[in-house]
C-alpha cells in the first residue's frame, strides 16, 4: 500500500536558541523557556508540560509531566516515583509521544532507532491564543544511517475546560522508501497518571460510548478518553486522530494506563490482513492527532464531542508559517 498525504512546503529554518516568550493579557497566558534539551511550557505561571527533544535514554522527542488547567498532572510521573507509580516501560512510556515500532525494520518505540532532533524550524511563539512551534528530526537506524526525516508541527490552545494539543508529523524518505510495518506499538501514545488508570478506578470512554480497556482495544473511534479523579476533580486526556489521516486509527488501550491511537497495526489489532504502508522517495506521509487535556468538577460532564469539533475546526497543520 503506497500512501501520499497532502503536500506540505518546507518551513523556513531559523536559529535553535530561544528566549522566554512573554505572556500578555491579550494572549492565552502560555510561555516557554528553553534549556539545551527541553522546552518548559507554562500557562498563567502554572506548568503545562515539558517537551524533551534530547535524552540519552529515550531516543525520540516526547512530552513529559503533562498537566491540565489547575495544575493536576494527567500523565505518569517521569521518571516514575518508586512506591507511587508502576515502573514498567519507563523509557517507552514517558508521558505523551509519537513513535513507531517498525519503520523500514527500525524500532523507534523501544529506543533502538533514534528520532534525532536537528533544529527548531519555527521557534515557539504565542499568537492567536495558541502556542506553536515546529521541529525537524532525523530518522536514524541503529547503525546511524539516515532513513528519512520527520517534521513535527505542534500547537497548544486553551479551551474553556482544558488545553488542546495538536501534533502533526510529516515523514519524508531519504534514499530508500519508508515502510511502516504492522505492530501494536505504532502511533500517538499516552501513559496516564497512576491515580486515573482503570486499575485505580479511572474510566476509558470512546466516542461511541464503549467503556473499559477490554471493550475499546483494537477498535476504531473518533476519539477515546482516559479520565479519573485527582484532587477532587475529574481530569483526563482524549486522543483524537484526524479523520483526514490516510486511515482511521485503532486504539491500543490498557487498564494500567496506556492509550495509543494506531493507524498502522491492522493485523496486530485483529482487524484484517497485515498492513504495509509505503512512502516512496519524493513522497510524503502526514499524520495529525489532537489531545484534549481536560479538568472539571466531579459531577460536571465534560463535553468531549465539543472538544472533537474544536480539534476539527483547527484546519491544516499547526505551527506553519
Amino acid at each position: 500500500m503506497t500512501i501520499v498525504r497532502r503536500f506540505l512546503p518546507l518551513l523556513t529554518a531559523v536559529g535553535p536558541w530561544l528566549t522566554p516568550i512573554p505572556a500578555s493579557a491579550a494572549d492565552s497566558g502560555f510561555a516557554v523557556r528553553q534549556s539545551p534539551d527541553r522546552l518548559e511550557i507554562t500557562c498563567a505561571g502554572q506548568p503545562v508540560a515539558t517537551y524533551v527533544f534530547r535524552d540519552p535514554k529515550i531516543l525520540r522527542p516526547y512530552f513529559a509531566n503533562v498537566h491540565v488547567p489547575g495544575g493536576q498532572k494527567v500523565t505518569r510521573n517521569h521518571p516514575p516515583i518508586a512506591g507511587v507509580d508502576a515502573a514498567d516501560h519507563d523509557t517507552m512510556h514517558p508521558g505523551l509521544w509519537l513513535a513507531f515500532g517498525d519503520i523500514s525494520g527500525q524500532d523507534f518505540w523501544r529506543n533502538k532507532g533514534r528520532i534525532k532532533h536537528l533544529r527548531f524550524i519555527k521557534l515557539p511563539r504565542v499568537e492567536k491564543a495558541q502556542l506553536a512551534f515546529a521541529a525537524e528530526n532525523r530518522l536514524q537506524s541503529t547503525n546511524g544511517q539516515t532513513i528519512g526525516t520527520q517534521t513535527s508541527r505542534i500547537a497548544l490552545a486553551a479551551l474553556p475546560r482544558g488545553f488542546l494539543l495538536i501534533w502533526q508529523a510529516d515523514f519524508l524518505p531519504a534514499e530508500e522508501d519508508l515502510v511502516f510495518g504492522d505492530q501494536e506499538e505504532m502511533g500517538l501514545g499516552v501513559r496516564v497518571a497512576t491515580r486515573i488508570t482503570e486499575k485505580n478506578g479511572g474510566v476509558i470512554l470512546s466516542s461511541t460510548g464503549a467503556q473499559t480497556a477490554k471493550a475499546t482495544w483494537g477498535k476504531s473511534f473518533e476519539w477515546c478518553d482516559y479520565s479519573g479523579e485527582v484532587d477532587g476533580r475529574r481530569v483526563g486526556m482524549t486522543l483524537m486522530p484526524d479523520p483526514a489521516n490516510f486511515r482511521p486509527s485503532w486504539f491500543h488501550n490498557r487498564d494500567y494506563g496506556l492509550m495509543v491511537a494506531n493507524p498502522f497495526g491492522r493485523k496486530a489489532m485483529n482487524q484484517g490482513e497485515i498492513s504495509q504502508v509505503v512512502v516512496k522517495k519524493g513522497e510524503r506521509l502526514s499524520l495529525r492527532f489532537g489531545v484534549y487535556l481536560h479538568s472539571a468538577p466531579l459531577k460536571t460532564d465534560v463535553d468531549l464531542a465539543a472538544a472533537w469539533r474544536d480539534f476539527l475546526a483547527h484546519n491544516g497543520a499547526p505551527a506553519r508559517d
